[in-house]
Parts: structure tokens; C-alpha cells; sequence
């Protein structure tokens, strides 16, 4: 089972009944936070003034996270976001196939909008049990693993429905809140780019997104 962020983040999101993601321009935001998110905690990126800063050279290993890497130096957190978005939700598809957890097909009906389906049910579960349960855990956010911290804050800052429900995102505000604030530590910009993605969101279907 993969632990890349942005991999992860797909698995939250995928919706069977939908054959992809809940929502695909969201997700495609989603994922570019998620990979810039694992670049940091890797110590690949960091940030400068509000730039973002690249350490390190060589592959990380991971053609997703390379690809975000390529994109990073001398850009804002919210830019790259924004950039190559749809390019990085297909490679994690490509990713995922490639791992034998989801078949990914182009389904001419839909203009050639790619429909997938999870190979194995369980590790989606697993993935979305994480998540639920540093929601509803009881101990200090900071005891939560790093990983699942930030699963947990992109998954409300994208709404995704079967993990953090609107209602629970109301009830358990303080702790979502806790969790997204860890990623400061870390580059004060990313969290700031999490915590508006909805925003982002609502830009990029305007046409105000780039590509």
C-alpha cells in the first residue's frame, strides 16, 4: 500500500457509484496540495517570503511528486495548486493502476473523461478509517501521526462527503482546525493554501485557475 499523500488522497476521494473522483475539478486541486504536502514533509520544499524553495536534488522516487517538484522553484503555494492539475490527478491514476488498486479506462461518452474503479475495496477503506479516526479521536492532534494529520485537514478543506461530512466539518471544527494548523510549522503558505482551497476551487471553475 502506497503512502504517498497525494495517492492517498485519491483513494479518500474516489466515489465507485461515480467510477473517479467525487468531484473531479476538486479533486484535482486536492491532489497538487497533497503532493506539495508530502514534498514538505520530506524536506524537499520549503518556503521563502511566501516562495516556495526546493532542497535537495535527484528524484524523489515518485514520478507524481517529481513532476510537483519540477513545477515548485520560485513560485507561490496557491500557484501550484493550481498548475498542471489535471496532469497530476491522470499520473495518479496512472500511479494507483500501475500499484493493481484501481483499473482507469477513457469512457468515449464523456469526451474521453477517464472512469476507474477500485481494485481492492479494502485498501480505500483503510485509508478512509485513518482519517476517521483521528477525527474522532480523543488524544492531542500532535500525537497524530504526520501523515494522518494532514489527510485529514486536506479532506475537510476539499469537503470530501464519505470522509468529512459537512456536519462533522461543523462538530469537529476545533480539531480540523489543530490539524491544518500543524502544516504552519512546516511552510506557513501551505497552510494557507489548504485553508482556501474552496476558494481556489470557486476560481477555478470561474476561469481564473490556469492550467
Amino acid at each position: 500500500m502506497t503512502e504517498d499523500l497525494a495517492c492517498l488522497t485519491y483513494l479518500l476521494a474516489h466515489d465507485e457509484t461515480a467510477h473517479g473522483p467525487y468531484d473531479r475539478s476538486r479533486t484535482e486541486l486536492l491532489l497538487r496540495a497533497a503532493a506539495l504536502t508530502d514534498l514538505v514533509l520530506r524536506g524537499r520544499l520549503g518556503e521563502d517570503g511566501g516562495t516556495v524553495t526546493v532542497h535537495g536534488t535527484g528524484s524523489t522516487g515518485d514520478p507524481v511528486l517529481d513532476g510537483v517538484l519540477r513545477d515548485a522553484p520560485g513560485h507561490g503555494w496557491k500557484h501550484l495548486v493550481r498548475r498542471h492539475r489535471a496532469r497530476t490527478l491522470a499520473e495518479v491514476e496512472d500511479r494507483l493502476a500501475a500499484a493493481g488498486l484501481l483499473t482507469v479506462t477513457a469512457h468515449r461518452g464523456l469526451l474521453g473523461r477517464r472512469r476507474s474503479t477500485a481494485v481492492d475495496p479494502a485498501a480505500t477503506a483503510a485509508v478512509r478509517a485513518r482519517v476517521r479516526a483521528a477525527l474522532h479521536g480523543d488524544g492531542p492532534v500532535q500525537r497524530l501521526p504526520a501523515t494522518d494529520a494532514a489527510l485529514l485537514a486536506l479532506a475537510a478543506a476539499g469537503g470530501i462527503p464519505s470522509v468529512v461530512p459537512r456536519h462533522e466539518r461543523r462538530a469537529f471544527r476545533s480539531r480540523i482546525d489543530a490539524c491544518t494548523r500543524r502544516l504552519a510549522a512546516l511552510a506557513p503558505g501551505l497552510e494557507k493554501a489548504v485553508r482556501s482551497l474552496p476558494m481556489t476551487v470557486l476560481a477555478a471553475r470561474g476561469g481564473m485557475g490556469g492550467g
